[in-house]
This record gives structure tokens, C-alpha cells and sequence, in this order.
């Protein structure tokens, strides 16, 4: 296994770093409930918090939160900083590990989780696939009895409010998730300001997510008698509405999250 500082040069460049303090606690818990059951079935259940940042809150919090699902879940937060890894360090302890490595994920064995919230922002759209096969081939394979790693890749605003995700498998991604704190949203769209770098570029007319907006929007308004019971149940009658014909995956206990999650064949971009 490669020594905390990598025997190569780390692939990737450095970003921003910006980070905050539950910053991604929405996609932690979306990835406790979605894939809870593979950590606690695994004997040695490793996750990947990959470019965590300036300050390594984020992988502290997961930890926390996995442990909440899979007692025996353990983190390795990796950076291509040497500087941030090496202000991290004070926070290692048993089952919290911080290592310099970038997108070849430099732990002993394949992960069943690769979060990288907030990474791919500043790449070219180009990129991201060549990304997405490098982190995908790193993630624990399926076999008979498990579906394997999961990689979680989107983007949230400075505070976690609004936030966009893409989960993929082994296989390549599986489903988009749109997730928000309800008493913060005008409309469903406002949204598209998170969107990953795999979509944000294409919310124009002619696209699958921009159609999905779209319909959002206009289920959001005509779901506008329920906002006097609250913007959550506003939220889950719009959604209630998309699932005629948009392919949701998730049901009514996430939707009331101020979560919907839709299988990725129906947002992916053309051509």
C-alpha cells in the first residue's frame, strides 16, 4: 500500500478547499439510508472522503454519521494538498485516517464508498467522465451478494442548503438526487445552480434536465394549495406528481427529506 505521502505524483489538481462545517450533511444522510446495509454487511467497510479541503471537517462528520448505520465504517479523508493533509492530522484516531493521494484513491483495499463533494466544480466538463471510470474502477466490485462501492459525486452550496448529486456503481452512475432545505427554496429549479458538472452545463432547452426543471417547476406551482400545511408537504405533492413521468426512484420517507431521487438513463445529457 502506498505510504501516506504516494510513491507518484497524485492525479488531479488542487482546488479551492473551501469547506464548512456540515456542509454535506444531506448527502450523508442519504448515503446512510441508500447504503447502510452494504457498510454494515462488509467486514472491513472503508470510505473515502476524497478532497475534503482546508479543514478536514467533513470527513470527521462522516465518520460519525456512517457509524450511525455501520459501527465498524472507517474513513480515510484524502488530499492533494500535502499542507491540508498535514493540518489534518491533529484529528486522526482510530478509524479516521487522512492521506495525500488525488484520483487514484490511494488506500490498501477497494473502498465501498468514494464521496467527492464539491471536486469536479472546477474541471472541465470534458473531464468528468475519464473521472468517473478512474474513481468507478476503484470502488469495490459487485458479486452475488452485494451491488458493491457506491461513488457520490455533486455539488452544494456554502452551507448545504442546496445540493446535487450523481451515485455510481461499479457499472457507471445509477441515479441524480435533488436535495434542499424547503424553508430556503422560491422553486425546484433553483436548483440548477448546484447542478454537477456532468449536468450543469446542459439545463438548456433540448436536454433531459432542463425538461425535468421544467416539469419541477410547474408541479412545484400547481402543488401551491398545499404551502398553507407547509413547504414540506408542498414538496412531496410536487414530487408526488413528477413520479407520472419522470422515473423517481426513492419514495415518500425521503421526499419528506426535501429529497427526490431519479435513475441517471433519464437526466443523462444527449449525444
Amino acid at each position: 500500500m502506498p505510504s501516506r505521502a504516494t510513491a507518484t505524483r497524485p492525479v488531479g489538481t488542487v482546488t479551492r478547499g473551501t469547506t464548512n462545517p456540515n456542509r454535506l450533511r444531506r448527502m450523508d444522510r442519504w448515503i446512510a439510508a441508500a447504503h447502510g446495509a452494504e457498510l454494515r454487511r462488509a467486514a472491513d467497510p472503508v470510505a473515502v472522503d476524497l478532497g475534503y479541503g482546508a479543514a478536514p471537517w467533513t470527513a470527521v462528520e462522516l465518520l460519525h454519521r456512517l457509524r450511525t448505520v455501520a459501527p465498524h465504517a472507517r474513513v480515510v479523508g484524502v488530499e492533494i494538498d500535502p499542507a491540508r493533509v498535514a493540518a489534518a492530522q491533529p484529528y486522526a484516531r482510530a478509524g479516521l485516517d487522512f492521506r495525500h493521494g488525488g484520483f487514484e484513491v490511494p488506500v490498501s483495499a477497494p473502498p465501498l464508498l468514494i464521496r467527492a463533494a464539491n471536486v469536479l466544480r472546477q474541471y472541465d466538463e470534458g473531464e468528468v467522465a475519464a473521472v468517473w471510470r478512474r474513481l468507478c474502477a476503484r470502488l469495490a466490485p459487485a458479486s452475488e451478494h452485494s451491488r458493491g462501492g457506491l461513488l457520490v459525486e455533486g455539488t452544494c452550496d456554502e452551507i448545504g442548503r442546496r445540493h446535487v448529486w450523481v451515485a455510481l456503481g461499479p457499472e457507471g452512475p445509477r441515479t441524480v438526487t435533488f436535495a434542499t432545505r424547503l424553508g430556503s427554496l422560491d422553486r425546484p429549479s433553483d436548483l440548477a445552480e448546484r447542478l454537477p458538472k456532468a449536468l450543469i452545463h446542459r439545463n438548456v432547452p433540448g436536454e433531459p434536465v432542463h425538461a425535468f426543471l421544467r416539469d419541477f417547476d410547474r408541479a412545484w406551482a400547481a402543488a401551491a394549495p398545499y404551502a398553507s400545511y407547509g413547504a414540506r408537504q408542498r414538496w412531496m405533492r410536487a414530487v408526488r406528481d413528477l413520479t407520472a413521468d419522470w422515473p423517481v426512484t426513492d419514495g415518500p420517507v425521503r421526499w419528506r427529506q426535501g429529497e427526490v431521487t431519479v435513475r441517471w438513463e433519464a437526466l443523462a445529457p444527449r449525444g
